[in-house]
């Protein structure tokens, strides 16, 4: 199983995703990690990816997680996913590839994402993703209010992995 933690910068995607991979015992990865160099300079300087930015982007995550289902790993991947479209991209076996949506209020989220220091996503860009976020019908929706042991706990509740 791939369980795919998803929802806008600030949701508590890498703090979960790892804190559950090391529960689980899961291999983990960041969909940070597979950006392009280019991705990554015009995020840092406050510019919102497009389509053709994410395209190369959300191929090496479809990948990665093929590969993992492929190898037979459980694995945990964080990605914002924001569009219906993206995650169309990164789930193609429903029964084997959960989607797990992180949702929180504007403020908790904005809140986050001052108090962080030396990440590329600036807390301006919250909006942007916000305004783009298509919240998803086909997900397991999570608040991310609790402490981080309360969100997972519901998802190892709904998901049993």
């Amino acid at each position: 199983m791939v369980i795919v933690l998803m929802g806008v910068a600030g949701s508590g995607k890498t703090t979960i995703g790892q804190q559950l991979a090391g529960e689980l015992g899961w291999d983990f990865a960041d969909a940070d990690q597979f950006h392009p160099p280019a991705n990554v300079a015009k995020m840092s300087v406050g510019q919102a990816l497009d389509d053709t930015d994410r395209a190369p982007w959300l191929a090496a995550l479809r990948a990665h997680i093929d590969a993992q289902l492929a190898a037979g790993r459980d694995a945990i991947v964080t990605c914002s996913a924001l569009k219906q479209r993206y995650r169309d991209v990164l789930v193609a076996d429903p029964a084997r590839v959960k989607l797990v949506y992180l949702k929180g209020s504007r403020d908790i989220l904005w809140s986050r994402l001052t108090g962080r220091q030396g990440h590329f996503m600036k807390p301006a860009m919250l909006e942007s993703q916000l305004a783009a976020l298509e919240e998803p019908a086909d997900a397991l929706v999570v608040d991310v209010a609790g402490r981080p042991e309360e969100i997972i706990a519901t998802i190892r509740q709904r998901l049993r992995p």
